[in-house]
């Protein structure tokens, strides 16, 4: 399919009823009486006022990092018992599991908590990992290059055996400047995975290379590549969360990889909110070309030529024996990430400024009319 071009509570009554979902690991200290033991992944649902909720928590210890997100969506009262009763003996809520979108939690880890997840999933292998985003995480998606790592992740995602998972779609953003071989490796993909759909997002507004050169000029990366990482990546992603609805996404990086993601979390969430999942964090190259080999995943034909990460036609070459993996992205040049994985674009902050600035402008320009339109006592 393609695509053209827990730190703020929102005001509602208190008397309305709300699903409270709360998610536990190991024990929960209720209302400071009672141990509870409780296994892995098991709900607890209360359908209450959120008024008797808070006085029923305001003295228990249950806002500890061990426990789980606290999932807190409006419940439908005509139709709970039969689509909500459903999700939660299944042991989890998912975006797959059919209900409608209204039941879709948000979900905010603190700081401490997101601390906790990432000693924990640490030791876990990447099937691990991912069995927990699919059961944990609703609206997750997979955002895709079609490298080696996020081809694993995929092989991987197909083959987990879990009682009602979720299809985690592709999300891959079509700059109009990768290779003919990355489109060849697109249709592959979907031939080899039908049940995860693919969506193609490209630059706003147009739909081809000239189409693009026409608006922004050519070479657009030598003569401005922050713009250039803005206009073909950075706001094709952001549009893409918008529009699919994205909760949290799967990433293909690695810790292995050097530069930046040398001390990557499994878990991150970006200035945004947005749940980032790097289930392949500890593995090596090695570790990742060998699954690829013993289960047959379809790659890019690129890396028979001596490249080992693609991106962009312009700013991707082959790397030599014993070189990083990513040396061959934006060789001779400081640059070793696009711009989604930074935490903010100098681009995306200089959009930000100028947003601030035509506001200020707008309300003093209505603030002076008004002032000559009082009327004089």
């Amino acid at each position: 399919m393609e695509h053209s071009g827990a730190s703020e509570v929102k005001h509602r009554s208190t008397q309305e009823p709300f699903l409270v979902i709360i998610l536990e690991w190991g024990t929960l200290d209720i209302l400071s009486s009672s141990i509870v033991n409780i296994s892995l992944c098991v709900f607890h649902t209360l359908h209450i006022s959120l008024t008797s909720f808070i006085h029923s928590v305001a003295s228990a210890s249950i806002w500890d990092p061990f426990i789980w997100p606290v999932f807190i969506m409006s419940s439908k009262i005509d139709s709970y018992p039969s689509e909500m009763d459903a999700m939660t003996e299944s042991g989890y809520v998912s975006a797959g599991s059919g209900a409608s979108e209204e039941y879709v939690p948000e979900i905010v880890f603190t700081k401490p908590h997101l601390q906790f997840l990432n000693r924990q999933l640490q030791f876990l292998e990447p099937q691990e990992i991912l069995r927990w985003c699919i059961t944990s995480l609703p609206h997750l998606f997979q955002t895709t290059a079609f490298g080696l790592t996020g081809l694993v992740t995929l092989d991987m995602l197909s083959k987990l055996e879990v009682p009602r998972p979720q299809m985690v779609d592709l999300i891959f953003l079509d700059t109009l400047y990768h290779f003919d071989e990355t489109k060849t490796l697109v249709d592959r993909v979907r031939r080899k995975y039908p049940n995860n759909n693919v969506h193609i997002f490209k630059p706003a507004g147009v739909d081809t290379t000239a189409e693009f050169e026409a608006k922004y000029g050519a070479k657009l990366w030598e003569v401005d590549d922050q713009l250039y990482d803005w206009v073909a990546k950075v706001e094709p992603a952001q549009r893409a969360y918008r529009e699919m609805n994205v909760h949290a996404v799967l990433t293909g990086r690695r810790r292995s990889q050097g530069g930046k993601r040398g001390d990557l979390d499994i878990v991150e969430v970006d200035e945004a909110g947005l749940i980032k999942i790097n289930p392949m964090a500890n593995w090596s190259f090695s570790q990742v070309q060998q699954y690829v080999k013993d289960n047959d995943v379809p790659y890019n034909e690129l890396l028979d030529r001596g490249y080992k990460s693609v991106g962009d036609w312009h700013s991707t070459q082959p790397v030599a024996e014993g070189e990083d993996e990513r040396a061959g992205r934006w060789k001779g040049q400081q640059k070793t990430e696009c711009g989604i994985h930074n935490k903010r674009s100098a681009y995306s902050l200089y959009l930000m400024e100028m947003e601030r600035k035509q506001q200020e402008e707008a309300q003093a320009l209505t603030q002076a009319l008004n002032a000559q339109c009082t009327p004089v006592a």
